[in-house]
């Protein structure tokens, strides 16, 4: 019985620690192996590689970028004006090595790190700014995380500020300047509306003091355009010097 049953021993040792030693790794993971504490210069992966367990330990790490959501932050930004901004991150591990000896959890660091830089950058930021100039803030907020995350082996691709969340208060006084704004360019463009009627008018003004006759004409017309009315009463303009030309010929008849 005792050498039936070594053998049999033997082989499931032996497939144990087979199964122990190998390990696959798909293509975004990467091993960091620590021998007898020791971290060994290059991660493995991917596919097949060996590890000497117990001597080996491995720590897995993905290599595909990581969306993160970082949760309203409650800020009070450079006019005094309290607002709720959240926003997502884009990171992800270059050097697998350093992402574990670097930092205990890179992903809460990371995301701690944003919640931080997200307060203290944007709270340095006027609201008008906040509001319009979102691509200036995503840059600045991309770098500053990144140079903090480069140490851990964490490179952040990019910083996007999703949703800005106004007070109540906020929105009714953004409504009422956003409508005077509107009135103040419907009366500017009615000024120049009006301007330029005034110059028209002016030249034509002049056209008519050159030539008494279309003065005449425009008489003329005036009356035609009120006769095509129904029920209209007309008055009709008599030129000055028409009445002049009938006191003359009434005094002369007299004499």
């Amino acid at each position: 019985m005792e050498l039936v049953f070594w053998p049999i021993f033997v082989v499931f040792a032996g497939l144990f620690l087979l199964t122990r030693w190998i390990r696959i790794l798909r293509e975004y993971e990467r091993a960091v192996v620590f021998r007898l504490g020791r971290l060994l210069e290059h991660s493995k992966g991917p596919g097949i590689i060996f590890v000497f367990w117990p001597i080996d330990t491995v720590v897995k790490i993905p290599l595909r970028t990581v969306v993160h959501d970082v949760p309203p932050q409650d800020i009070i930004t450079r006019d005094n004006v309290s607002v709720k901004v959240n926003a997502v991150v884009y990171f992800r591990v270059v050097e697998p090595a350093r992402a574990v000896v670097e930092v205990e959890n890179y992903l809460y660091a990371t995301s701690q790190l944003a919640q931080t830089t997200l307060r203290s950058v944007l709270g340095q930021a006027e609201l008008d700014e906040l509001l319009s100039e979102r691509d200036k803030l995503n840059s600045r907020l991309q770098e500053i995380i990144d140079m903090h995350t480069d140490p851990w082996g964490v490179k952040v691709s990019a910083v996007e500020v999703k949703h800005v969340d106004l007070p109540a208060e906020m929105q009714r006084a953004m409504a009422r300047q956003a409508e005077a704004e509107r009135e103040k360019r419907a009366k500017i463009i009615h000024a120049e509306g009006e301007f330029q009627a005034s110059a028209q008018l002016a030249r034509a003004a002049e056209v008519i003091a050159g030539n008494p006759v279309t003065l005449q004409l425009r008489y003329l017309q005036t009356v035609s355009e009120i006769a095509s009315e129904q029920n209209s009463t007309i008055f009709f303009p008599i030129p000055i010097e028409m009445l002049r030309a009938i006191g003359r010929v009434g005094t002369d008849g007299e004499a």
